[in-house]
């Protein structure tokens, strides 16, 4: 643990700063609502780290929005909002994350998958497909699955 943040669940007054933080970081900005959000706070106040169990149709979890500002990375925030996120998860749990991240979900027991997807995340996968076309930056995204 480290002592300078709170590791806490969001406040509705902090609902711009997850939204701020989540641009800035540059994750999925639909689906965003405070009170799914377990967030990490400095000592002035301000929300530098953030995380939501998302829902979806069919009764499908997702760990999504895992944000860490650019300052604070490398202090273990992210890992701490996981932990607190997948303390109270149903399984399974699903998340989406471009390929350079998957080491980081392994560490909690993720496994990439590619079938039997719920129909959400063949969506966005395939979204992703065509959005890959334009942005062209080499990454897969992978839908990953915790039991």
């Amino acid at each position: 643990m480290n002592d300078e943040f709170t590791i806490r669940a969001a406040l509705e007054t902090e609902s711009a700063q997850i939204k701020e933080l989540v641009r800035v970081v540059g994750v999925n900005r639909l689906g965003l609502s405070w009170e799914r959000f377990v967030v990490a706070v400095n000592p002035a106040g301000e929300v530098v780290a953030c995380g939501q169990i998302k829902p979806h149709a069919e009764n499908v979890m997702e760990l999504a929005s895992i944000a860490n500002h650019p300052h604070y990375r490398g202090r273990g925030l992210a890992r701490q909002i996981i932990e607190a996120l997948l303390d109270k998860a149903p399984r399974p749990l699903y998340l989406m994350c471009l390929t350079h991240n998957a080491p980081l979900y392994e560490k909690f027991g993720f496994r990439a998958i590619q079938k039997n997807l719920p129909k959400y995340f063949q969506r966005m996968t395939k979204f992703f497909i065509v959005a890959e076309v334009f942005a062209q930056t080499g990454e897969d995204l992978l839908v990953m699955k915790l039991e």
